[in-house]
C-alpha cells in the first residue's frame, strides 16, 4: 500500500508566502475508492439503460411484426371479401345474360323445357367438387356450385338450342333451299356506337359465346324458315304448267317459265303465300297485273295475270290473306294465276314450296308460334 499510495506533500505558493499541503495515505486511498465507485456506478448505469434499449427494440420489433400481421389478416379478409363479392358480381351477369337469351329468344314459352334442363344441370352439379379460383375465399364455395350449375346449363341449353337450328335447317333444307345461302342472305344490318356491357368479359364466359352464337344462328335459320312461302296462292289445286323449260303457248318455241299456273275461274281470291309486305302492285311487262310480296331473307313471291288488286304497297299481310283476283292480263291464253318465288332475286322451282311434307310444316309452325310468342309478349 505504501508503495501504491505513498504520502505527499503539495507546495502552494502565493506571492511570497508559501504553504504546505499533506496529502496522505488514508486520503488518496478514500479519493481512489470513491472514484472507483462513481465509475462503477457510472458502469452499471450505462448496463442498464443498454440493457432497457435492447428490450425496447425487442418489443417494439415485435410489435412491428404484429403490426404488419394484423395488416396482412386484414388484407387477407379484404381479399377473401372482394374474391366474394367479384364472384357474386359475376354469377348475377351471367344469370342476367342467361335469362336475357332466353327471354329474347323464345319468350315465356317453353318454360317446361328450361326447368327440365335446369333440374338436370343442378342434378349433374350436386356432387361434383366446384373448382376453386386462384384467390378465392374458402367462403365462396357455394357461389362456385352456382357457378358451376351455370355452366352447365349454358352447356345443356347450347346442345337442346343446336338440335332446334338443326330441325330448322333440315326443314329449308326440305323446301329445296340451302339454309346456309338462306341465313347469308339473313344477314340483319347492325351498329350503334359502343358501350360495355355491364357483366364485363369476365361473366361472358367462352360457354355463354357458344349458346350465344347458337342462338343467333338458330333464330337466323326459324326466321328464313318462317320467310319461306308455303300457302297455297289460290283454292286451285290442280297447276297448268309447271317451272322449267316448255313449249311458248304462243310461238311453240322453247322457253323458260319461272313459275307455276293456277288454273281458275276469273276473279278468284288470290291468296298471300306466307306473312309479308307488299313491295310491287302495278303491271309488269309479259305478267299483266302482278302483286309482288316481300317475306324477309331475300324470299318475293309474284302473283301474275290478275284481274284486280287487294292489297297497297307497304301493307302487312299474313298467310292465306286475300291480295288480288284472278284474271288474265298480260301474256296469257286464258284465266289463271302465274306464281313465282324469288330468292335474292332469281327465280326458283316453288313446288318444293307447295309440296311441303307435314313434318317440315310442323317445324315451321313451331317457329311461327315462337316467334307470334315472343312478338305477343314484347
Amino acid at each position: 500500500m505504501s508503495t501504491l499510495f505513498p504520502e505527499r506533500e503539495i507546495f502552494l505558493r502565493s506571492g511570497t508566502k508559501v504553504r504546505f499541503l499533506r496529502v496522505t495515505r488514508r486520503a488518496q486511498m478514500l479519493a481512489v475508492g470513491g472514484v472507483s465507485i462513481a465509475l462503477a456506478g457510472w458502469a452499471a448505469m450505462t448496463v442498464s439503460v443498454l440493457a432497457d434499449s435492447a428490450v425496447i427494440a425487442r418489443e417494439r420489433a415485435a410489435l412491428s411484426r404484429q403490426g404488419k400481421a394484423v395488416a396482412n389478416s386484414a388484407g387477407k379478409v379484404e381479399a377473401y371479401r372482394k374474391s366474394v363479392q367479384d364472384l357474386a358480381r359475376d354469377l348475377e351477369a351471367r344469370q342476367d345474360f342467361l335469362d336475357d337469351l332466353y327471354r329474347s329468344h323464345f319468350g315465356e314459352e317453353g318454360e317446361a323445357d328450361a326447368a327440365a334442363l335446369i333440374d338436370k344441370a343442378e342434378k349433374n352439379a350436386k356432387d361434383a367438387t366446384p373448382r376453386r379460383r386462384i384467390g378465392a375465399a374458402p367462403e365462396s364455395a357455394p357461389l362456385l356450385k352456382i357457378e358451376q350449375r351455370q355452366k352447365r346449363f349454358a352447356a345443356l341449353l347450347t346442345a337442346a338450342v343446336e338440335r332446334r337450328a338443326a330441325r330448322a335447317a333440315a326443314a329449308i333444307r326440305g323446301f329445296g333451299l340451302n339454309p346456309d345461302a338462306l341465313a347469308r342472305s339473313a344477314a340483319r344490318a347492325q351498329g350503334g356506337p359502343f358501350e360495355p356491357w355491364h357483366g364485363g368479359e369476365a361473366a361472358l364466359s367462352k360457354g355463354l359465346k357458344s349458346l350465344a352464337s347458337a342462338l343467333a344462328r338458330m333464330e337466323v335459320l326459324e326466321r328464313g324458315l318462317i320467310a319461306i312461302p308455303s300457302g297455297q296462292p289460290t283454292a286451285t289445286a290442280m297447276l297448268s304448267s309447271s317451272y322449267g323449260y316448255r313449249s311458248d303457248p304462243f310461238n311453240g318455241h322453247a322457253a323458260f317459265h319461272a313459275g307455276v299456273d293456277f288454273p281458275g275461274r276469273y276473279g278468284q281470291p288470290i291468296l298471300a303465300a306466307a306473312r309479308g309486305t307488299v313491295r310491287f302492285v302495278g303491271q309488269r311487262q309479259g305478267y299483266g297485273n302482278v302483286v309482288e310480296i316481300e317475306h324477309g331473307n331475300g324470299i318475293l313471291t309474284r302473283y301474275a295475270h290478275l284481274s284486280g288488286f287487294g292489297a297497297r304497297v307497304g301493307q302487312t299481310v299474313s298467310r292465306g290473306q286475300p291480295i288480288a283476283r284472278m284474271g288474265s292480263t298480260g301474256r296469257s291464253t286464258g284465266t289463271h294465276l302465274h306464281f313465282e318465288v324469288r330468292l335474292n332475286g332469281q327465280a326458283v322451282n316453288p313446288r318444293p314450296f307447295l309440296q311441303a311434307r307435314e313434318d317440315i310444316l310442323e317445324v315451321q309452325q313451331i317457329a311461327k308460334d315462337r316467334f307470334a310468342d315472343i312478338g305477343n309478349r314484347g
